[in-house]
């Protein structure tokens, strides 16, 4: 049943207590900034820039040795993640926040935006501490994925010295549902429920256009740089090969292979059907997408079987590009 203006008044009063609350210990990266992890995350991310992993190159730089990429800064601090508890136990303050919101109604979330600044590279032999603040949160807003509320945090990063070498922003919207709303709303006699549909992902102004070309042309479109032709997705604003902001984008094949997937059993959501096998699909134009794999046995799957990609359609006229088994 949706709150009751004195509910919603003792919630609001009872979630803004966490604001300026840090969610937990200052938490110190377990080993020191170091050039294995640098050669990993570079590997990862495609990024063979000499200053990060070549002695040589570095050392005539003006850094004068090999430094970390910025945007590792929150990597050396990541903890690991005990799925079997989640927010039913909660493990600091953020998720005790979760809860409270979750069991008032506002069950859903989803990550909005972030900002990050760096305040100097990090070098082979930092240690890295970070602590981090509920900072906002936000009057209750109505937004396209349901009425909920924007929780801000804010991290700080320092080295073994103590001096700050960034900050992170990170904000997330944790709301009700759309669907959830509709069947917690009164309904006409004999009405039934609309059945739930998969969640839709937020279209902004540099990737909008992709979901349209996938809606109005029925293919799986890859952004392409004009001045220097290098293909890239997920599509962005500028190319990471020659900074050109010009593009168009080709039409796939949808041919590809599997080069890695998970299966996922839990938590489930309304709208999906599971297991989910979530597959990171090497296409055959060089770029690499994150899709779902559909109509094939977790258990026969294996990397680097063929797939195709195929546009499908929901129930609700929604589109969008899976995979299934091309053999």
């Amino acid at each position: 049943m949706p709150l009751t203006a004195a509910q919603k008044t003792a919630l609001e009063t009872r979630i803004r207590a966490f604001v300026g609350k840090p969610i937990g210990p200052r938490v110190t990266a377990r080993d020191a900034v170091n050039e294995p992890m640098i050669r990993q995350w570079c590997d990862a991310m495609g990024d063979a820039s000499g200053v990060y992993l070549d002695a040589e190159v570095a050392k005539r730089s003006p850094f004068g040795c090999i430094v970390a990429p910025p945007m590792m800064l929150d990597a050396w601090t990541m903890q690991g993640w005990e799925m079997h508890k989640g927010y039913d136990e909660p493990q600091n303050e953020e998720h005790r926040l979760h809860k409270i919101l979750s069991e008032a109604g506002y069950s859903g979330v989803l990550g909005t935006d972030t900002e990050q600044a760096f305040h100097r590279y990090l070098v082979p032999g930092d240690v890295v501490s970070a602590e981090t603040v509920i900072e906002q949160i936000s009057e209750e807003k109505s937004t396209g994925a349901g009425v909920g509320f924007f929780i801000t945090t804010r991290t700080r990063f320092t080295d073994q010295t103590g001096a700050e070498v960034g900050w992170q922003t990170f904000r997330v919207l944790k709301f009700i549902p759309k669907d959830a709303a509709r069947a917690a709303a009164p309904a006409a006699v004999g009405a039934q429920p609309a059945k739930p549909s998969r969640l839709k992902p937020p279209m902004g102004h540099d990737n909008g256009w992709w979901w349209t070309e996938v809606a109005q042309k029925n293919h799986l479109p890859i952004q392409r740089c004009q001045a220097c032709n290098k293909l890239r997705h997920p599509p962005r604003p500028m190319c990471d090969a020659c900074g050109s902001l010009i593009w168009d984008s080709i039409a796939a094949s949808g041919r590809g292979t599997l080069h890695s997937f998970t299966t996922v059993h839990y938590p489930q959501f309304p709208g999906y059907e599971y297991p989910i096998v979530a597959a990171l699909v090497d296409l055959e134009e060089g770029e690499r997408i994150l899709s779902n794999l559909v109509g094939c046995d977790p258990s026969a799957l294996r990397i680097g079987m063929r797939v195709e990609c195929f546009i499908h359609t929901d129930e609700d006229g929604f589109k969008l590009p899976l995979f299934r088994a091309a053999e």
